[in-house]
């Protein structure tokens, strides 16, 4: 395995540099807007986390196209896919309590479902590397069903995993990386059965909290008349109402909301940083670091090397369509970049690269 260079220093959550956007930190504001002005993006936030401490923030634009109201750093963006590591993390705080096993199977948790038999011996730990026979795309049908939202999120999860498990797996589970919502979904699901507690809550509770990640929340996060946060783009404003974001069926995989300082707080964790949320060192390094014959995707992270990261980076991007995110961490330079936008699209996706991009290279020059 590599050798990371974390810091395990003991911090307060409400002394934690992160912790609030009074702290002192490079303001990046202007940047940002120059990123803007070549866009007709309506707004864009970047934080960055250096040696245990946030080193530089900012946030420029609009909440909503056509209004006035500006972002603030304090203000909350979708960060959709960059989801799927937080649903890992929380799986290990319940494998660390000894709720389930990485190795706990569908047919172990699910035994009152009706289960295709080449699903059963899908484990945890497949589910959560795109390792496990699910679909990349939920069929029509099934999402047309979820989209309508009958029940509680956690029933909601249940009409997914008896769409999906009562069918063959997509291909043979354990022999190929495909990319999927419904297994991380499933995931989700798993982890409320074996505490009978929805994922919402185990989220808040076992991750959000314990990070002091107050900003954090599923869906669109502005309020329904209101420009009180960030609308999501697809280019136009789209309203924060149930259906400014996928169903709560994939919650685990992707409706987070936080701020980007709450954002990076998340990267801060994955660098080491103790806060309430404290995982052994062993629980964290398997979260990074892929079993010998599996591909570069592992528990929500994209492994890529770079030499700018110093070997290895975990990344990630998300998009609920109507929001971006993107978030860099290079663990062996203690280094972590996010980069948030309100709308979707390509354009979003090559502004948020850009100002990684660019703050990589002001911040973690090469050796």
């Amino acid at each position: 395995m590599r050798s990371y260079k974390m810091l395990f220093v003991m911090l307060l959550i409400h002394s934690y540099a992160v912790a609030s956007s009074s702290a002192m930190h490079d303001d990046l504001t202007p940047e940002l807007e120059a990123l803007l002005e070549s866009t007709e993006l309506p707004s864009l936030a970047v934080a960055v986390i250096l040696d245990g401490e946030l080193r530089a923030a900012g946030a420029s634009g609009v909440r909503k196209r056509g209004a006035e109201d500006r972002v603030t750093i304090d203000d909350k963006y979708h960060i959709g896919s960059c989801t799927k590591s937080i649903t890992a993390v929380l799986a290990a705080t319940l494998v660390e309590a000894g709720k389930i096993t990485w190795e706990t199977t569908l047919g172990q948790v699910f035994h009152d479902v009706n289960i295709h038999p080449a699903f059963a011996q899908v484990t945890l730990k497949q589910l959560l590397s795109n390792k496990s026979g699910c679909p990349t795309d939920i069929n029509h049908e099934l999402w047309s069903r979820l989209w309508e939202r009958e029940g509680t999120a956690s029933q909601q999860r249940m009409q997914l995993v008896e769409g999906i498990l009562s069918k063959p797996p997509e291909y043979t589970p354990g022999t190929e990386t495909r990319y999927s919502n419904a297994g991380f979904a499933i995931a989700g699901a798993m982890l409320e059965r074996v505490t009978e507690t929805s994922f919402e809550r185990l989220l808040r509770e076992k991750v959000f909290l314990k990070l002091g990640m107050e900003s954090a929340g599923f869906g669109a996060p502005a309020t329904l008349g209101k420009i009180d946060q960030p609308y999501g783009h697809n280019p136009n404003p789209v309203e924060p109402d149930e259906r400014g974001d996928n169903p709560p069926a994939i919650a685990p995989a992707g409706t987070v909301h936080c701020s980007v300082l709450d954002f990076a707080r998340y990267a801060a964790f994955h660098l080491g940083q103790q806060t309430a949320l404290a995982l052994k060192p062993e629980t964290l390094a398997f979260l990074h670091e892929p079993e010998m014959g599996y591909e570069a995707y592992w528990m929500g992270w994209t492994m890529v090397e770079r030499d700018w990261a110093g070997g290895t980076a975990l990344t990630h991007a998300g998009s609920n369509t109507m929001f971006y995110a993107i978030i860099w961490i290079a663990p062996e330079r203690n280094f972590a970049v996010v980069a948030l936008c309100n709308s979707g699209g390509n354009e979003a996706f090559l502004l948020c690269d850009a100002a990684a991009s660019q703050i990589i290279k002001k911040y973690l020059p090469l050796e």
